[in-house]
């Protein structure tokens, strides 16, 4: 078993911090960018590179909105009403996977549809580097002492600062689901053509991501210390269900690249 007393910040210089987790989403938004901008242009030569950096501009801001109101709202509302200057310290945790989901991609699919540029081929993209992420910000949440799993007798469950009893790192088990995530998205991207022709069609990645990972989250709940339950499920779990249930349907229509799409200028 594990005491958890590791320093949630990596760098101080005077009274500046960088926190672990800042650094992470730092890291993980230069690399996405750098990866959805490249293989993008990549795909359509004609595209103006700025164009794309500022739909991804417009996409972090929406999820990051998105993913704080949806933990502020939903998973702790009481805590920051008692401290509303906690609302904007990002620094300190607390961004919800399915209000960014929501927000994010909002933000992007509204100025492609405005631009001009293929939504669903950036969507496909930005799934990639997404679950690599998130990965990444959950060993932050870790390293934070946030997000914890249930009491536990395991070997390696943890002590955490504030939290009763030794815990399930489910932190740990999230981020190891979402690496396999994005080892699955990357030899699926791999493999899409074949014969010179698309295996399927774009938006299809997109949605085996929503599949993927909401399936794992399903299973991580079981772990997670609830927030709080609905009809016997944790938010988590009820949210992921139904993206599952909804995800499905479309990977079949999307699987069959005899199916075509109108263009997607949206």
């Amino acid at each position: 078993m594990f005491l958890h007393n590791i320093n949630p910040v990596f760098l101080r210089i005077g009274s500046l911090e960088i926190r672990y987790y800042g650094l992470v989403m730092a890291l993980s938004v230069l690399f996405g960018t750098i990866f959805i901008v490249k293989n993008y242009v990549r795909q359509n030569r004609s595209t103006d590179e700025n164009e794309v950096y500022n739909a991804l501009f417009i996409m972090i801001l929406c999820g990051l909105a998105g993913a704080r109101i949806d933990h502020i709202l939903l998973h702790n509302p009481e805590f920051y009403l008692q401290n509303p200057s906690e609302i904007i310290a990002l620094w300190h945790g607390g961004l919800a996977a399915h209000g960014a989901f929501l927000g994010g991609f909002l933000g992007l699919w509204l100025y492609c549809k405005k631009r001009k540029l293929k939504f669903w081929q950036i969507a496909d993209l930005t799934a990639i580097p997404l679950a690599l992420g998130l990965s990444l910000g959950r060993i932050a949440n870790f390293i934070n002492g946030e997000l914890y799993g249930r009491i536990t007798s395991v070997p390696w469950a943890v002590k955490f600062p504030g939290a009763d009893g030794f815990r399930h790192p489910s932190q740990l088990y999230e981020s190891a689901t979402n690496l396999i995530t994005f080892a699955i998205l990357l030899l699926v991207r791999k493999h899409k053509m074949k014969n010179g022709r698309k295996k399927f069609q774009d938006g299809f990645i997109f949605w085996l991501f929503i599949l993927i990972y909401s399936a794992f989250r399903f299973t991580v709940e079981f772990f997670r210390e609830p927030d709080y339950k609905m009809l016997g499920l944790t938010l988590g779990q009820f949210t992921s269900l139904i993206l599952v249930i909804i995800s499905i349907p479309i990977l079949m229509h999307l699987k069959n690249p005899s199916i075509k799409r109108r263009p997607s200028k949206k």
